[in-house]
């Protein structure tokens, strides 16, 4: 079996990815062969399309709801795993696995598309396209077309796999607001050596970039009607951060989680600002509080915490409910703290609560009812013995978010990486005002907090004929409260995108779709039950009219009525 051509084409517009991938094989034995496509795309990603074309006859994918299509098939689906085609594979991707039997001589053409909305975190977009074709392909090809009307400010590629040859294969080509990228290796270029068939494409090919930013009220784009508001302030005053750690030191964290842990806050109380103020609360079967009440992070204080972390060592229960009530508490009674600041709660666990309350849903109310919207929590879930469902609705029921640490050797980095993504809070209680009556499906568009680095994205659809476009943005700095306004020409916006030639017509109002199930997703979350159906019958809406598979749909991959049953494709979830 040799796949003689893959090709990646991914076209960029303002944010919006849209990659198709396709793969020709062609069985050179005399004999029937089984033939193999696998992709790893983002988590973040919705496949849109998939299809095979054996011999010039095409079997599509088709989306369907989800329980539609499960007793369709009855597939029968593992606990904890979807069925068959897609299974998460790391912390940042999934992987997309299908195989047909190929006749004697015959090709097979499999295409795979995605879209996925480009999530700023640190200054940057990053574009992640795995790559991995274990074996030498003859015609191999990345395009990468970046489109960005506010103008590109910097482009870099990166990957795991380069070498000076393959760097020769590798051409960027770019202007004020648009960049082309393409990766084209030679067979002889691919080889690890020249005796060996062996290839060297093995790993990731990253794009980052950022782009320029003017206006102080963000960017606006207009397309058939639809509209997506940028906003990404920076250079503005840091607000000092009230921090508490809430570190679990059960038995299982023991051995290499804890030392991992140990090596993350130590770097962590480095990056700590001086006006920062902070403590740590660790538990097992009880609840240990480093100090009774928050410290300033005083180099003093910072030298005395990093002492105490490194003598953190792993025994005993899990006793989750009163160690973020003691957290919730000590922030509660702080005295003397920075008036305009942030408060925020970290915990990080590994397993399920085993000591004390250990009703997940009675600790969940029990958080809210205490944080009562004064906090934001952020769960960390260390492996997969942890209840993610629960870290998960606790966090988004706080303002917070939660994420997986996946128990590799970079987990302490994974760590210290969370900890940079919140560390640098410029901007409370966001506002993003539009007007009312000339708005519809407007997503998401108040946030609690706004961190240097990131971006606020919010997007909708324009009713009537409006002329102007009016937005007003409040918000709180650290040292005052902000009005920005601006005002968007709707014609002008639309000629914007008319005459680009790799622009897909209607991508804003596919991100809006995308950003709205996202969030109807996330909301559904943390709801009540009734709202909980409501929020997803409105996501499952959208999935089939956009045709995304989510955790709502799942896709039919029809096979030659001569092999195994249709197969699904479903969209796994961090929650299992």
């Amino acid at each position: 079996i040799e796949i003689y051509s893959l090709h990646v084409d991914c076209k960029v517009t303002s944010r919006f990815a849209h990659t198709v991938i396709t793969s020709r094989i062609v069985n050179r034995a005399n004999e029937s062969r089984e033939a193999t496509f696998e992709v790893e795309l983002p988590k973040t990603a919705f496949i849109t399309n998939f299809s095979m074309s054996i011999d010039g006859k095409v079997y599509p994918g088709i989306i369907k709801e989800k329980v539609a299509a499960q007793k369709e098939y009855d597939t029968a689906v593992s606990r904890g795993q979807s069925a068959g085609l897609v299974k998460i594979r790391d912390r940042k991707l999934e992987l997309f696995h299908v195989s047909v039997a190929v006749a004697a001589a015959s090709k097979v053409t499999f295409e795979l598309t995605y879209e996925e909305l480009l999530k700023r975190q640190l200054g940057k977009f990053e574009l992640l396209i795995k790559v991995r074709p274990k074996q030498l392909v003859k015609h191999f090809q990345i395009d990468v077309h970046i489109f960005e009307p506010q103008g590109i400010l910097f482009l870099e590629t990166d990957s795991t796999f380069m070498t000076n040859e393959l760097n020769e294969a590798l051409v960027k080509v770019q202007n004020e607001t648009k960049a082309h990228i393409l990766f084209k290796p030679t067979v002889d270029q691919q080889k690890v050596n020249s005796e060996l068939n062996e290839t060297l494409l093995n790993g990731d090919f990253i794009v980052h970039y950022d782009v320029q930013r003017e206006a102080t009220a963000g960017d606006i784009q207009i397309v058939n009607g639809y509209f997506v508001h940028y906003f990404a302030p920076s250079e503005m005053p840091v607000f000092p951060k009230n921090v508490i750690f809430v570190i679990d030191r059960s038995g299982s964290m023991a051995g290499t989680k804890i030392k991992q842990t140990r090596d993350a806050l130590l770097k962590i109380l480095q990056d700590l600002r001086p006006e920062d103020h902070f403590t740590f609360i660790t538990f097992s079967n009880k609840v240990a509080e480093w100090k009774s009440s928050l410290l300033p992070a005083t180099e003093e204080n910072v030298a005395s915490a990093a002492e105490f972390v490194q003598t953190l060592s792993a025994m005993g229960g899990t006793h989750i409910n009163n160690a973020l009530l003691a957290a919730v508490s000590v922030l509660d009674k702080a005295e003397s703290l920075p008036e305009r600041s942030v408060s925020m709660i970290i915990l990080l666990t590994d397993g399920q609560p085993t000591t004390g309350e250990r009703n997940v849903e009675v600790i969940q109310k029990n958080i809210q009812k205490a944080i009562n919207g004064k906090y934001a929590l952020f769960c960390l879930g260390f492996g997969f013995d942890v209840s993610y469902k629960f870290l998960e609705k606790m966090a988004l029921s706080n303002g917070g978010i939660a994420r997986r640490i996946y128990e590799n050797a970079d987990a302490a980095l994974q760590l210290q990486g969370f900890y940079e993504e919140v560390a640098t809070p410029i901007l409370m209680k966001i506002e993003m005002q539009y007007p009312e009556n000339a708005i519809e499906g407007l997503t998401k568009n108040n946030f609690k907090l706004f961190f240097e680095g990131s971006e606020i994205i919010v997007s909708g659809k324009i009713s009537n004929e409006l002329d102007l476009l009016p937005v007003e943005i409040k918000a709180q700095s650290h040292t005052s409260d902000l009005t920005l306004k601006e005002e968007a020409n709707v014609k002008e916006k639309e000629q914007v995108f008319k005459n680009q030639k790799y622009i897909f017509g209607n991508f804003i109002e596919r991100l809006w779709a995308y950003l709205t199930i996202q969030q109807l997703l996330e909301k559904a979350i943390s709801a009540q039950e009734e709202d909980q159906k409501t929020l997803e019958a409105r996501a499952l809406e959208l999935s089939l009219l956009y045709s995304f598979v989510t955790p709502l749909t799942s896709m039919v991959v029809t096979k030659p009525s001569d092999q195994q049953q249709a197969e699904l494709a479903n969209k796994p979830t961090e929650a299992g």
